[in-house]
């Protein structure tokens, strides 16, 4: 089967990238993708010029090939915009369209949304043969603009690594760094803990969130920017602890790599989350800014090792069991032949 698959570029930052990069170091069973990047990070001239190229190329792999399908993988806000040409096109030239969505503010996205603007998003994502969606949650957020039918879920996963857990009493937060991820929780946090021994390592993009919270904390928390690679595997091997406070999420790829590695998650019941983490058994639920409710959760892991332990194994064995790629793989390739047929 050939697919067409339009993807951010190999070094965007965030979640979607991390996923599409599976795509292209491994691979799907049985699928010849074609690889199109649509989007780089930089300036609005930046974005636009790539996206405009990527739509160039994208025409003509759809005149070059026989496509069976194409695959592409959007968000909310200006993604979608970005995205609407290509499914337009492949629409028009009657070949299915698989929209993988990856968006987390829904309410801004459609719910808060013009009358007009609400009629282009309904109109476009009636174009898609399928929306993936992330999560039971999600499907139900999606099933307000297209039939139920026409959505189907399939989790993210992570890449189990072969590893001693080390469970020590670093913590650590991966991702973008701002209000949404619930950065500015964090320096709350950690002052109701200040007491008990522990250092932390904030990773991510954005500067000016990141210059001001680093105003907020003392010399134990440390700004490497945004990892990947080397480096962020070697955050997540010695840390025990992750802590990610976010205010709204589908089901962060952030999240099953720290319990990939084994590590004590610390987050919020909010999107697909509480699909992975069952409270108190493989991580830890809290509501959406409860200062107390992270912090109690963080003294306790802090001061006793041998529950990081029980909670890290568990996580990691969770997500082995149920989120590895292959099984990702099988689920895509299933969709991809139903549709098809």
């Amino acid at each position: 089967m050939k697919v067409l698959m339009v993807v951010p570029n190999r070094m965007v930052m965030g979640g979607i990238a991390s996923v599409v990069n599976g795509y292209r170091d491994q691979g799907i069973k049985d699928a010849d993708i074609i690889f199109v990047e649509s989007y780089i990070d930089g300036s609005k001239i930046a974005k636009l010029i790539k996206a405009f190229k990527g739509y160039i190329e994208y025409r003509k792999v759809l005149h070059k090939e026989k496509v069976d399908l194409v695959h592409i993988h959007s968000s909310f806000g200006p993604s979608f915009y970005r995205k609407r040409p290509f499914i337009s096109y492949a629409f028009k030239k009657r070949i299915p369209i698989v929209n993988h969505i990856h968006g987390a503010e829904f309410d801004k996205f459609y719910l808060d949304a013009s009358d007009s603007k609400k009629r282009k998003i309904k109109s476009c994502y009636l174009k898609c043969d399928k929306l993936i969606a992330l999560s039971d949650e999600w499907r139900g957020r999606l099933s307000l603009i297209v039939p139920e039918d026409r959505i189907s879920v399939i989790s993210n996963y992570t890449n189990i690594p072969d590893i001693e857990v080390n469970n020590s009493n670093n913590i650590l937060f991966l991702g973008e760094i701002g209000r949404r991820k619930g950065c500015f929780d964090i320096p709350k946090i950690l002052d109701q803990v200040k007491d008990i021994e522990y250092s932390m390592v904030m990773a991510g993009n954005g500067e000016e969130a990141t210059r001001e919270i680093r105003t907020m904390v003392d010399d134990r928390v440390s700004f490497p920017g945004w990892v990947r690679g080397e480096e962020k595997d070697k955050l997540l091997r010695n840390a025990g602890i992750f802590l990610f406070p976010s205010y709204n999420e589908g089901v962060p790829m952030a999240v099953l790599e720290a319990m990939g590695y084994g590590l004590s998650v610390v987050t919020t019941n909010v999107g697909g989350i509480p699909t992975v983490i069952s409270n108190e058994e493989n991580g830890f639920l809290v509501n959406p800014g409860d200062i107390e409710g992270f912090s109690n959760v963080l003294r306790k892991l802090l001061q006793d090792a041998e529950l990081r332990n029980e909670i890290g194994r568990k996580a990691r064995e969770h997500v082995m069991n149920n989120y590895s790629y292959s099984s990702h793989c099988e689920k895509i390739y299933e969709l991809y032949l139903s549709i098809v047929k």
